[in-house]
């Protein structure tokens, strides 16, 4: 940690942060930011907070924290300590006991959503019996070695809990400065492309920009306010943001890079995008929680091919899937067996095609849709079914049939009110007339929620058990959509 002291120290009076959650205090402090001497400041005051809590290196500690230039360097002080952070979001609050327990915590530390955040208004509590350290943790914890605890979300299935060495994961931003944007932070503390993004931002001595809600039209506010100029997002909030077009009531002008990840890009959202953002790179990005962030390069703005590795990567794919070895790598999993095989190679779920040295990520082979045999990929589908009238948004996801064994369920948001058995007909019509039979969704509702994404703003797609309507919807070859 005392390189990142010393590189803070460096940075001196440039802006470390901005924005509505960007300092302590509402008004002319929130517009004008913190320096990084100030964020040095701010560690060391959470720093000896910590003394007087009693918290020593090798602890394991639950945060509940957004982004709040407070919560980062209450984040950073917790890192000098030489604890192992498990960040928690307020949205998965019921998964708090078991994350906790998973993690064999010791402390928990929730920071105040709203109001003054300081030490003093902060409280600490000490958990009783975490029980014996998973064996992945004593390396950590003996050395006093700062780590993370990072959940994943689990869109397909029960969310794994990643072990992170620190160290390991801010090796790539120790020998030298890059030059750092005016970065939004859209994905939470809890998601490796948070921590990622803050890192990137604060090492390289750039401005973290804040926004204490994610509704489209209030991010773009915040954009327009403080010249933002990178937007790291996910492919589902993009896609809202467009159905919105709230991005016409605001002046984007200062963006200069969207990058999206996290889950595949429907290829009509990016190339509307492109359409509606034509002087902004659009740039797609990789990486998992037990792997890292990898260096990626798009052909183009408008392509969903890109390259894939960098520095401390190696990458190769296996009968169509994507397969990596990193040095960034997590030291394993605190409740599943090791996913990596005898060489240290993870297999990432994730069918690709190859076009020489670039990639193009068709979808999770865990999400694939087996219909009498023909594999569909649902973002294929979403891409077509976001093009149609009255749609705002949709999700596929498979459902288990008698009939097929699997069928594609399209569950829809729709931009205004519409007859849902007179929706139905429309839009298998115009499946049928565009799409090969077995492409075409066989159970299609009407969602009555407003989003279809989680608090993560990714897709969540887990299948669902076939129903008697369902079979009766079943046959690929003259798809009949059940009952909303």
């Amino acid at each position: 940690m005392g390189w990142i002291t010393e590189r803070f120290e460096q940075f001196g009076t440039r802006q470390a942060a901005v924005g509505q959650t960007g300092s302590q205090h509402a008004g002319d402090e929130a517009a004008s930011g913190v320096t990084y001497a100030e964020l040095a400041a701010r560690i060391a005051r959470w720093r000896a907070a910590l003394d007087r809590w009693g918290i020593v290196p090798g602890e394991r500690v639950g945060l509940v924290a957004d982004y709040h230039i407070d919560a980062v360097a209450l984040l950073m002080a917790l890192i000098e300590a030489g604890c192992i952070v498990a960040p928690l979001s307020e949205d998965d609050r019921t998964l708090f006991d078991e994350r906790l327990t998973t993690t064999s915590a010791t402390r928990m530390i929730a920071v105040a959503a709203s109001g003054p955040i300081a030490p003093e208004t902060t409280r600490c509590v000490t958990l009783s019996a975490p029980g014996e350290p998973h064996p992945l943790l004593a390396p950590l914890v003996e050395a006093g070695r700062a780590g993370f605890v990072i959940f994943t979300s689990g869109s397909t299935g029960k969310g794994k809990a990643v072990l992170l060495d620190f160290e390991r994961i801010t090796r790539k931003y120790r020998d030298r400065v890059r030059h750092a944007f005016r970065t939004l932070l859209f994905l939470k503390l809890d998601h490796i492309g948070g921590i990622n993004t803050l890192f990137a931002v604060l090492l390289n001595g750039g401005t973290i920009v804040t926004c204490a809600s994610r509704n489209a039209r209030d991010i773009c506010a915040c954009i327009a306010a403080h010249a933002v100029e990178l937007l790291p997002t996910t492919p589902s909030f993009l896609t809202m943001l467009l159905m919105s077009r709230v991005y016409l009531e605001h002046d984007l002008s200062s963006l200069r890079t969207i990058t999206y990840g996290t889950e595949v890009m429907p290829a009509s959202t990016l190339a509307s995008l492109h359409q509606v953002f034509p002087d902004v790179t659009l740039k797609q990005t990789y990486g998992l929680s037990e792997l890292g962030i990898l260096s990626t390069r798009s052909k183009d703005s408008s392509s969903p091919w890109l390259k894939l590795g960098g520095a401390g990567f190696e990458v190769q794919v296996r009968d169509g899937v994507l397969w990596i070895r990193s040095e960034q790598a997590m030291l394993g999993y605190l409740n599943a067996p090791s996913p990596f095989d005898a060489d240290g190679w993870y297999d990432t779920g994730d069918r690709v095609e190859t076009d020489g040295e670039y990639y193009r990520i068709l979808g999770r082979d865990s999400e694939v849709i087996n219909v009498a045999g023909e594999k569909v990929f649902p973002a294929e589908i979403e891409s077509f079914l976001l093009t149609l009238d009255n749609v705002r948004d949709v999700i596929v996801r498979r459902k288990r049939s008698p009939v097929v064994g699997q069928m594609i369920w399209a569950e829809f948001v729709l931009e205004r009110d519409e007859d849902p058995a007179e929706f139905r007909r429309r839009i298998t019509s115009q499946c049928v007339a565009q799409l090969s039979p077995y492409k075409v969704p066989g159970h299609i509702t009407i969602a009555e929620r407003d989003s279809l994404v989680g608090s993560r703003f990714k897709k969540i797609r887990k299948e669902a058990a076939a129903t008697p309507a369902m079979a009766a919807s079943g046959d690929p070859q003259s798809p009949q959509p059940s009952e909303t």
